[in-house]
């Protein structure tokens, strides 16, 4: 004797309500309403003759049966999904996706793109531009660019881009800003008049005290100037020629390489932190992942230092 198999639509809801234990959100997730949802569920639980799910006031809960049986519709749905992308891999043109902050998209990456798209034709890369850690898995991102110290749990981190900082400003400031010899001259008036320079703040205002200090100049009423919400309105004031920068000089290479922006001195200010490629283990077995992975190396041009991962792949 041959089961008929149950109405797909009631295995899918069944599927998203146990995943979620919520018919909302599994309501959600289907683009229907938790009405239909109930309805498909108590459809499928006839037509099995059995209930797989307690319902309670405020919640619900997967009943022995429901359980087990979720666990077999979920292997079996990532089987057709599994069956479905190695059927159409070859109609599809292979893609990245790519999360990373918004001062590493537009000040660093974004413009050297079309050296990717040269070098690597026919990848679609997708970048979702966040300062939050992604959840690899559940974001479906497949490499993360990170700011930070390089701890990455269950995750393979290699350093990318040291963080140093020096200050710039635009060739048309320094034209008609008083002149500018020694780093003492960027500090406040210590009579208490008007300084005769402004600095440039994002959201870590306490930079310039840490580069003041190391460059020998105490007291110099680093805190004075506008504060912008990131390093890229901190970048677009300073070639506007608002006033005097500390940048990444790593970002700005294009901008002082094309005369836009110049450096004032020397003095650069490293606080251990830096940009990491982050990205779970076999990540590289994606060709579109290895094909990037190769080219953001390379175009960094700086020494990587790997990190082992630990057991236990992490999601962040």
């Amino acid at each position: 004797m041959t089961l008929s198999l149950p109405p797909l639509a009631g295995l899918r809801a069944f599927e998203a309500t146990a995943r979620h234990l919520s018919m909302t959100l599994a309501a959600r997730e289907l683009n229907v309403t938790p009405g239909a949802v109930s309805l498909q569920v108590k459809e499928l639980e006839t037509a099995l003759g059995l209930r797989l799910f307690e319902r309670k006031p405020r919640s619900l809960a997967l009943t022995a049966e429901g359980a087990a049986y979720h666990a077999a519709i979920r292997t079996a749905f990532r089987l057709i999904r599994d069956a479905t992308a190695e059927l159409t891999a070859g109609l599809r043109r292979p893609e990245l996706t790519l999360s990373c902050t918004p001062a590493f998209a537009v000040q660093w990456l974004v413009p050297r793109l079309p050296r990717f798209e040269a070098a690597a034709p026919g990848i679609d890369v997708r970048i979702g531009v966040t300062n939050r850690l992604v959840d690899f898995a559940q974001d479906r991102v497949d490499v993360a660019v990170r700011h930070g110290l390089g701890a990455y749990e269950g995750l393979c981190a290699e350093r990318l881009i040291d963080d140093e900082l020096v200050p710039v400003c635009s060739p048309d400031y320094l034209r008609t800003a008083p002149p500018v010899r020694h780093p003492a001259d960027l500090a406040a008036d210590p009579a208490g008049g008007p300084a005769a320079h402004r600095l440039l703040h994002d959201e870590h205002r306490g930079d310039w005290a840490l580069w003041f200090r190391a460059a020998g100049v105490p007291d110099a009423g680093a805190d004075r100037g506008p504060v912008f919400a990131d390093g890229n309105g901190v970048m677009e004031a300073a070639r506007a020629g608002l006033g005097i920068a500390l940048v990444r000089d790593r970002f700005a290479a294009d901008d002082l390489a094309a005369g836009r922006l110049v450096v004032l001195f020397d003095q650069r200010l490293s606080n251990g932190l830096a940009y990491h490629l982050v990205y779970p283990g076999g990540a590289e077995e994606k060709p579109a992942v290895a094909a990037f992975l190769r080219w953001i190396r390379a175009e960094a041009g700086s020494a990587l230092i790997p990190a082992v991962p630990p057991p236990g792949a992490g999601g962040r």
